[in-house]
């Protein structure tokens, strides 16, 4: 099956705490500002996009970074595709992004590939784009379905949960919340529905803006919502992740991307990133997403505490 996004709503989510001044800042300062002249002449330049996962990364980066004795500056709070455009015309030098997302918006390869190959597949690509893909962390942050733990049970896959609903049959409601998007997508809902012998109906698909389909989780007013795996949210409000076991939805791999040049100037960023990428996986994410957006701790004491529980600074 090929799966063609356009961009994930989660790549245009804005963070609750960014306002409209700071982000017209951000777009101001990356579109009036020239590249560098001479690489490697200046302090490193840190970008990152506005929803809370990438606010956390972008400043664990910077902090990392200038602890190692690296002047770095960081621009956050950006969308996904000026960030992507401020990386190619060399306005920014490292960030934080997702295999999914390279390969399927930005490189248009609509062929589905497991995480190595989507990894090694947009490595290639974005590197005659002079832009270096480093190690990619663990960190996953795709779609996929939740349950209420009340509604779960022993339901722990798709599956599982395909099969009961086979089994109870249609007398049975079966509510499903996701967003308009993945509704209305020719690559979402129905073929996942033909993937897994989902039996759903018109009825049955309630469509919400993506953070409703967190309070109807919450709520216990539906069985199944789509979510993204690494959201804090589904901690916070005790959701059971169902594993995608016939891996219908593609990979996300959070990896530093570091222009070329930069690197050449600074060889010395591949050994550092490479170990914060090592440290990161979706359990971290998950707890410091959580900090964030349910115990409304600030980003940057979050990031900060991450480093230092790690020994990396």
């Amino acid at each position: 099956m090929k799966f063609k996004s356009v961009n994930r709503l989660v790549e245009g989510r804005v963070f609750w705490l960014a306002t409209a001044i700071g982000i017209a800042l951000a777009v101001l300062l990356l579109t009036t500002a020239p590249a560098r002249a001479q690489e490697g002449a200046g302090p490193v330049r840190v970008g990152g996009k506005n929803f809370t996962e990438q606010l956390i990364l972008s400043s664990m980066t910077t902090q990392y970074l200038k602890a190692k004795g690296i002047d770095t500056t960081l621009t956050s709070g950006l969308g996904s595709t000026l960030m992507r455009q401020a990386m190619e015309s060399g306005q920014l030098d490292v960030v934080w992004d997702y295999t999914g997302t390279a390969l399927i918006v930005f490189n248009k390869v609509e062929e589905k590939l497991d995480g190595p190959a989507s990894y090694q597949r947009v490595k290639t690509l974005d590197a005659a784009k002079g832009l270096v893909w480093l190690d990619a962390s663990q960190v996953n942050n795709t779609y996929a379905f939740a349950m209420p733990k009340e509604r779960a049970g022993d339901i722990r896959t798709l599956s599982a949960y395909a099969g009961k609903m086979r089994a109870e049959g249609e007398d049975t409601k079966h509510p499903l919340a996701v967003d308009m998007e993945f509704a209305a997508r020719p690559d979402g809902l129905e073929p996942l529905k033909g993937a897994y012998k989902l039996p759903f109906t018109r009825k049955d698909v309630i469509q919400l803006d993506p953070g409703l389909v967190y309070t109807a989780l919450k709520n216990n007013q539906v069985d199944l919502g789509l979510v993204y795996t690494t959201d804090g949210r589904v901690k916070g409000f005790d959701l059971v992740l169902l594993e995608d076991d016939l891996h219908f939805f593609p990979p996300y791999n959070a990896a530093p991307v570091v222009r070329k040049a930069v690197l050449d100037a600074h060889p010395e960023l591949a050994g550092l990133l490479n170990a914060l990428a090592a440290k990161l996986d979706n359990a971290s994410m998950t707890d410091m997403n959580y900090k964030v957006d349910i115990d409304q701790q600030p980003v940057d004491k979050v990031a900060g505490e991450f480093l230092r529980s790690h020994g990396l600074i």
